[in-house]
């Protein structure tokens, strides 16, 4: 198994890194991940992804500031490490400074489980009040989905089964 597939879960235990290998090398990972998350969701309109993570604001970050926009992104490449973007755009309009903020989320959880576009779109809402990856960031996405760190670990399983063998949904 080489280094670069398990880049993804590379911050990991040893034990946990050598278990994914030899999933992988049995290409056993996959299936584990089906019986995990069987079913894709069917958010794949920018409008519905809106109104999706709209919903997930509403219900946990009331007074954070709005979101103007939610959108899939070809240009999310997660080779970067990089599975979602919030972006603060600052624009003058008349004598006033206006900021936009956005949600960008790479296109190739347009066709997952919804398990792993809530932990993106989570993680992605929880900058709206903490900026760094701090522990009142993982707090806060642990408060907004309390098997986060579960999800994360198995978006990142994904990442590694869909680099050595494609996509399994």
């Amino acid at each position: 198994m080489s280094n670069k597939t398990l880049r993804y879960i590379s911050s990991y235990s040893p034990d946990l890194q050598h278990q994914v290998s030899e999933l992988l090398d049995e290409n056993q990972l996959g299936n584990l991940l089906k019986q995990r998350h069987p079913q894709v969701h069917t958010l794949a309109s920018g409008s519905a992804l809106y109104s999706y993570a709209q919903d997930i604001k509403n219900q946990f970050l009331r007074s954070s500031p709005p979101i103007s926009k939610v959108i899939y992104d070809d240009k999310i490449h997660v080779v970067d490490h990089a599975l979602g973007l919030h972006t603060f755009v600052s624009r003058v309009q008349g004598g006033k400074l206006k900021a936009k903020k956005e949600i960008r989320i790479s296109s190739l959880f347009r066709n997952t489980p919804e398990s792993f576009l809530r932990m993106i779109v989570v993680h992605e809402l929880a900058h709206l009040r903490e900026k760094e990856h701090n522990k009142a960031f993982y707090k806060l996405c642990q408060h907004m989905e309390p098997d986060y760190h579960q999800l994360e670990l198995d978006v990142r399983l994904y990442l590694c089964h869909r680099e050595q063998y494609g996509d399994l949904w």
